[in-house]
């Protein structure tokens, strides 16, 4: 029998960023087919718009629902979400119809996904600015996807090239965020990061907390959150049986889960993990979202607003989000192909 590939929505971004840019490009190299079929969700006269500006050669076809696709190469299929005001949307700056236009794809294709009718989600980069601008409550995708299938705590992974990396505090101010990192909230999401890894493949995951402090704050010499927070945290992760260790300093961690000491590094912050991974690869970092009923991949860069419409960004972490987006996502489900 041949083999099932998964159907992967691929949502535009925002429409006067990089996103239908790089979504076409990605497409354009015909190679995802063999993995997935990927099916566009967002406002086709973006898709033609993006074809014009990058040169990229696909046929666009409409498709109204997923299922219908195909995915062969030489063609881009769309189920097309009519965004008000499109035509007028100029690329490269924020604009209050471009992030409704995001946004609504946005919810088309966790729709399709919660019935069914797609098995995972990878999504170009939204502003959110511009989200903020159309009404739109919710800061960013993760805050979109959480709300709309009632995940109450999603995780965030990074991963490239055989590194993770979780985040126990994202898209706060660092202050805000040092005020997160107590011993529940990290006990937590080793509970969940090691939930995650197991339905990623990962049989017996061993994850390392970064440090919060220099030098894992020195016994208290640097501060002393390691010793009332994340020490009492790994302990009691261990006693519930997780390979949990750390906290490392955050200045060697990811080495050496780089190095395949670790499966996986906790990082306590935004920017401590996202230096980490983007200096290891940039363009071949993809970000996932844990812990919904289905796997959401993304970019791990964002709109790019200084580049749109010049056709000169690069699609490869759009073309690695869709691939992780196929690998994992009958696994994610709970199904085979």
């Amino acid at each position: 029998m041949p083999e099932v590939r998964p159907v992967v929505a691929v949502t535009l971004g925002d429409p006067a960023s990089i996103g239908p840019e790089v979504v076409v490009k990605a497409l354009a190299g015909g190679e995802l087919g063999a993995v997935c079929v990927p099916v566009v969700v967002g406002d086709r006269r973006v898709v033609a718009r993006a074809l014009a500006t990058t040169g990229a050669v696909l046929e666009v076809v409409p498709v109204e629902r997923p299922g219908a696709a195909t995915g062969k190469a030489g063609r881009v299929e769309v189920v097309d979400v009519p965004a008000y005001g499109i035509d007028a949307i100029d690329w490269g700056r924020v604009q209050a119809p471009a992030g409704r236009a995001a946004y609504e794809s946005i919810v088309v294709a966790i729709d399709l996904a919660l019935a069914g009718e797609v098995d995972a989600v990878a999504t170009a980069p939204v502003s959110k600015e511009a989200l903020r601008a159309a009404g739109v409550s919710q800061i960013g995708h993760t805050e979109i996807f959480a709300e709309r299938t009632g995940t109450l705590e999603p995780l965030t992974l990074f991963e490239t090239r055989g590194l993770r990396i979780f985040f126990l505090t994202r898209h706060l101010s660092l202050a805000e965020a040092l005020r997160q990192v107590a011993a529940a909230r990290v006990l937590a999401t080793l509970r969940g990061a090691a939930a995650a890894l197991r339905t990623l493949g990962v049989a017996a995951p061993r994850i390392a907390v970064a440090a919060l402090n220099p030098h894992g704050g020195e016994h208290g010499l640097f501060g002393d959150e390691e010793e009332k927070e994340l020490v009492p945290a790994v302990v009691r992760a261990r006693e519930e049986g997780i390979d949990a260790s750390g906290p490392l300093p955050a200045d060697s961690v990811f080495w050496h889960a780089a190095h395949g000491r670790f499966d996986a590094v906790l990082s306590l912050y935004h920017d401590q993990g996202h230096v980490a991974a983007k200096m290891y690869d940039f363009e071949r970092t993809v970000s996932m979202t844990c812990g919904l009923p289905f796997l959401r991949t993304s970019v791990d860069h964002g709109t790019a607003f200084d580049l749109a419409g010049t056709g000169r960004a690069s699609a490869t972490s759009m073309e690695e989000a869709i691939r992780a987006a196929a690998r994992h996502a009958f696994a994610v489900r709970g199904r085979t192909a």
